[in-house]
């Protein structure tokens, strides 16, 4: 008894002869879709999530201090008088004791930039040094806009 054979040759594919491989490229345009989407989304909010006390900084001609990897302390002093310590509103009564606690507690790394608007007046700028020092601050520096003219 013989058999009979397929008459395209024996290949066995499910289109005869035509055989095709595994496909293994991977579709990447639904990832690039989502990846552009999440760039506009935080190129659009990193703007808003810088936080601070808006003020006009008093402008000068230097080179700017070298990055840190650690945060840094900022305290800030409004056209007012009003002070800032990070984001939180400090009456210049309790900042040398608020000071004293966050080195204490080994927070930051004893460095405190002073942000201040141009029209604060020198004497309160010397009282917030003299407290700065008298807290345990090893370093303070001044925050300027070296972009201004």
């Amino acid at each position: 008894m013989a058999m009979s054979m397929n008459s395209m040759g024996g290949g066995g594919g499910r289109r005869g002869n035509r055989r095709r491989g595994l496909n293994s490229e991977i579709n990447v345009t639904p990832f690039v879709d989502v990846m552009l989407v999440l760039l506009i989304v935080f190129m659009i909010t990193a703007p808003l999530l810088t936080t601070g006390v808006d003020v006009t900084l008093p402008s000068a001609k230097s080179k700017p201090l070298p990055a840190s990897p650690d945060e840094v302390l900022a305290l800030t002093i409004q056209e007012d008088g009003t002070l800032f310590l990070q984001d939180e509103e400090i009456p210049l009564s309790e900042l040398q004791a608020k000071l004293r606690a966050i080195i204490e507690s080994g927070q930051y790394n004893n460095r405190i930039y002073v942000r201040g608007d141009t029209v604060v007046q020198l004497g309160l700028v010397a009282e917030i040094f003299s407290q700065i020092q008298q807290a345990g601050f090893n370093s303070a520096a001044i925050v300027t806009d070296s972009n201004a003219e």
